[in-house]
């Protein structure tokens, strides 16, 4: 068994505000540096073997933390990305049904298939889909699984892919609505088995004692 410690980065300016980030490369703001401390001392008694953290940095800078009190280097993999979501990265979640009424509306679907409008920066752009999301994150996560077979890791990332590994545990169809909050910050354990990862913890929040936010659940999205 290899025990998978899956965490969200801590919360940047754009959480805090609602806007979609995607791959583009938002640092912490001054609570996200203190949910990372936070977050880091919580774990400073578990004996972490290995951590692998998304190359975007507001992920890297919560990753630092954690490596700092585990006396650990951080491997980096762009594999644990956020979703890419083309055109609409930039964007306040509250402008994408009037700028993109169409596309917004498929985006809520959840139709596994569907893009986005491209990026006006690069039109070749158009995000991936949810299911070239999903598939790209539960390679990354069973390959450091593997890697590190009956070991504790920590994988630091972002809420879309701790909402890959939930489906993944739970068997969801990647088509059925959210379920479950993803917050900055938080300590979600996972164990993987014979190539099957299994859900153990979620949304452990305990080591914070602000609010945290989850930008994409809430009800005026």
């Amino acid at each position: 068994m290899t025990e998978i410690l899956l965490i969200r980065h801590g919360e940047t300016a754009w959480n805090a505000i609602r806007k979609l980030q995607g791959h583009l490369d938002i640092p912490l703001n001054a609570e996200g540096t203190r949910q990372a401390k936070a977050l880091a001392a919580a774990l400073q008694s578990e004996k972490l073997d290995a951590i692998i953290s998304s190359d975007l940095q507001r992920a890297l800078q919560t990753a630092g933390e954690i490596a700092r009190l585990q006396g650990l280097s951080t491997r980096v993999d762009a594999g644990l990305r956020e979703r890419c979501f083309g055109g609409f990265e930039g964007m306040l979640y509250s402008e994408l049904p009037l700028r993109f009424p169409h596309e917004y509306a498929v985006w809520r679907s959840r139709d596994p298939d569907a893009n986005f409008p491209p990026s006006e920066i690069d039109t070749e752009n158009i995000g991936e889909s949810i299911r070239q999301f999903h598939q790209r994150c539960m390679i990354t996560i069973a390959h450091y699984a593997r890697q590190f077979e009956g070991k504790k890791i920590a994988l630091v990332a972002h809420g879309g892919v701790l909402e890959c590994a939930y489906r993944a545990a739970k068997n969801l169809p990647l088509n059925a609505e959210r379920e479950i909050t993803i917050y900055n910050a938080s300590i979600n354990r996972f164990s993987f088995v014979k190539e099957e990862i299994k859900l153990i913890q979620w949304g452990d929040v305990s080591h914070l004692n602000a609010e945290t936010k989850d930008e994409i659940n809430q009800n005026a999205a």
